[in-house]
C-alpha cells in the first residue's frame, strides 16, 4: 500500500487533506520530457496561460483563502492578502522577465551582427515553505514557467493542500499537467527531489539549516541552478523620535505579524537607551492587546496559531532558555490553549546575556538590546550570520545615510517593517540567509540563463598572419579569403 501524507488544521488539529506519497523519479522523467515543447512556445503563449491562471485564482480567492487560513492557521483577513499576492504576481514576473531577460541585437558593419537571448534551464523543482505555502512558491513557479522551464514542485509537507490547490488552478488554467508536476510527501521525499539528478536547478524557500545542506549538496553540481532564500535574525533599530506610539506599532507590525511566521519578521530591537523605557512600555501595551484566535474568529485576529505543537514546543523552550540565561521578561510568552499551538506575543530583554544565540526564532518572540551609541547599534544590528531585512525607525535622513550604507541585509527600511517588501524589487539576503539570488521582481534572473551570439547572413572570414605561401617556400601576410 501506497504511504500516505496527512494535513491538520493547527487551530482545530481537525484533519484537512490526506495523498498518496509521491513517486519523485517518475514525476522528474514526466516533467523533463515535457519541458522541450513548452519551451518552444512563444512565450507570448506562455504568458497568456499564465494570465488565466490569475484570473481562476481571482474566480476562487475565497475558497482558496479559506483554504490558505485553516492548514496555515493564519487569520482569514491575512490568508486573503496571500490570494491576492497569488494573482497580482503574474503581471509582475511577465514585467520583469521582459526587463531582466531581454532579447539584444547589436548591428555591426558587413551585416555582422550581436545578439544576447535568453533560454530555460530545463526542468526545475521547486521547495515550498508552510508559512506563505501558495505565496512564496507560486513566486518561484511563475517565472519558471514564463521563462519556458518545467516545474516539479514539492510544497511542505505541513501545507499539502495548499500546495495541491495551487497546482490544480494552474492546471486548469491550461498549463500542461506534464509541466508543472505536483510532489507531495515528507522530508525523505524533498531530500530525493533536491538530490534528482533529472533536474536542472532548486529553487528554495526555507529554513537556513535546509539550505546549508543544498548548498553543500550541490557544491559540486556547478552545471545547477540553486537559488537559496533562507531566512534571519531581522534587526529594528528604534532610535531619535518623539511619536513613541508609532514607533511601537511599527515595532509591532515588525515582530507579530503572522503570527512572527514570516522570513523578514524582526527577532531584535535594538533601542537607544534613553528612549528604550518609554518605547518598551508602549510596545508591550500594544502587545497586550493583539487578538490570538483561531483563522475566522469574530472580532478577527491579528494573530493565528503557529503551525504546529512541535513549533510552538520548541519557541517555549527558546523562550525559557533566554530566561534562564540573563533575559529579564518583558511580556511572559504563554500558551492559551493547552493542547493547540497559540502563542501570545512574548518579549524579553536580551541586554545583559554575555552570549545571545544567533538563531531565527519563527514564532511571536522579541528580544530587546539597549545600546548608548548608533555606531553600537549599527554594531548590534550586523551581530549575526544572517542578513535578509534590517529597519530603522526614526533617527535623520544622515543617520538613515549611515544605516543603509553599513546595515547588512537585502533589504533596508526606514521609517517602516522590516516585513515590508515591495514585489516590484528584488526580495533576498546575504549570510546565511540567502546566495545572492534574490527572488521577487529579480527571480527572472535564476529562471533563465544568457546566451550571446556572434551572427552574419553569410560566410565570410580571413586569416592576415602567420601563413605560408602555398608552396611552403616562406611566410605570407596577404589574406585569404
Amino acid at each position: 500500500m501506497s504511504e500516505e501524507l496527512l494535513s491538520f488544521e493547527p487551530a482545530t488539529g481537525e484533519q484537512l487533506w490526506r495523498g498518496k506519497v509521491s513517486d519523485v523519479d517518475a514525476e522528474v522523467e514526466i516533467a523533463r520530457r515535457a519541458w522541450p515543447e513548452w519551451a518552444a512556445k512563444p512565450v507570448t503563449f506562455r504568458t497568456e496561460t499564465l494570465r488565466r491562471f490569475a484570473d481562476r485564482v481571482k474566480a476562487e480567492s475565497e475558497a482558496f483563502a479559506d483554504l490558505i487560513a485553516r492548514e496555515t492557521g493564519k487569520p482569514l483577513w491575512e490568508a486573503r492578502t496571500e490570494v491576492e499576492s497569488v494573482a497580482n504576481k503574474v503581471d509582475i514576473s511577465v514585467k520583469a522577465y521582459a526587463e531582466r531577460t531581454p532579447n539584444r541585437r547589436i548591428e555591426g558593419a558587413m551585416g555582422l551582427r550581436s545578439a544576447v537571448r535568453h533560454k530555460p534551464h530545463g526542468a526545475l523543482a521547486v521547495l515550498g515553505p508552510y508559512n506563505f505555502p501558495a505565496h512564496l512558491p507560486n513566486g518561484h513557479i511563475v517565472p519558471a514557467l514564463i521563462a519556458g522551464n518545467s516545474v516539479v514542485f514539492k510544497p511542505s509537507e505541513k501545507t499539502p493542500a495548499v500546495g495541491a490547490k495551487l497546482v490544480e488552478l494552474l492546471h486548469s488554467a491550461g498549463v500542461p499537467q506534464e509541466v508543472l508536476r505536483l510532489v507531495t510527501g515528507g522530508p525523505d521525499t524533498g531530500k530525493a527531489l533536491a538530490a534528482h539528478p533529472g533536474i536542472d536547478g532548486l529553487l528554495f524557500t526555507g529554513s537556513a539549516r535546509t539550505g546549508l545542506a543544498l548548498n553543500r549538496q550541490f557544491a559540486g553540481q556547478p552545471g545547477k541552478m540553486l537559488a537559496l532564500e533562507m531566512g534571519g535574525n531581522n534587526p529594528i533599530v528604534a532610535w531619535d523620535t518623539a511619536d513613541i506610539r508609532t514607533a511601537a506599532i511599527l515595532i509591532v507590525q515588525s515582530a507579530f505579524l503572522s503570527a512572527g511566521q514570516r522570513c523578514s519578521n524582526a527577532r531584535r530591537l535594538i533601542v537607544k537607551d534613553s528612549l528604550a523605557d518609554a518605547l518598551i512600555a508602549e510596545v508591550r501595551e500594544l502587545a497586550n492587546r493583539l487578538i490570538v484566535d483561531h483563522p475566522h474568529a469574530d472580532p478577527a485576529p491579528y494573530m493565528g496559531p503557529v503551525i504546529d505543537n512541535e513549533a510552538a514546543d520548541g519557541l517555549t523552550e527558546s523562550f525559557l532558555v533566554l530566561m534562564s540565561n540573563g533575559g529579564q521578561v518583558i511580556r511572559h510568552m504563554t500558551r492559551p490553549v493547552a493542547d493547540r499551538p497559540f502563542l501570545t506575543p512574548g518579549i524579553i530583554d536580551v541586554t545583559t546575556m554575555a552570549e545571545r544565540p544567533d538563531v531565527e526564532l519563527f514564532g511571536p518572540l522579541l528580544q530587546v538590546i539597549r545600546v548608548e551609541t548608533f555606531e553600537a547599534a549599527i554594531a548590534e544590528a550586523n551581530n549575526t550570520a544572517f542578513g535578509l531585512s534590517a529597519a530603522l525607525i526614526g533617527g535623520t535622513p544622515q543617520l538613515y545615510d549611515q544605516f543603509w550604507a553599513n546595515a547588512r541585509a537585502g533589504v533596508i527600511n526606514w521609517n517602516r517593517p522590516t516585513n515590508g517588501a515591495s514585489s516590484a524589487a528584488p526580495f533576498g539576503g546575504v549570510g546565511l540567509s540567502g546566495n545572492h539570488r534574490p527572488s521577487a521582481f529579480y527571480a527572472a534572473d535564476y529562471c533563465a540563463y544568457p546566451v550571446a551570439s556572434a551572427e552574419s547572413d553569410a560566410l565570410r572570414a580571413s586569416i592576415g598572419v602567420g601563413l605560408r605561401d602555398p608552396e611552403g617556400s616562406q611566410l605570407v601576410t596577404k589574406k585569404y579569403l
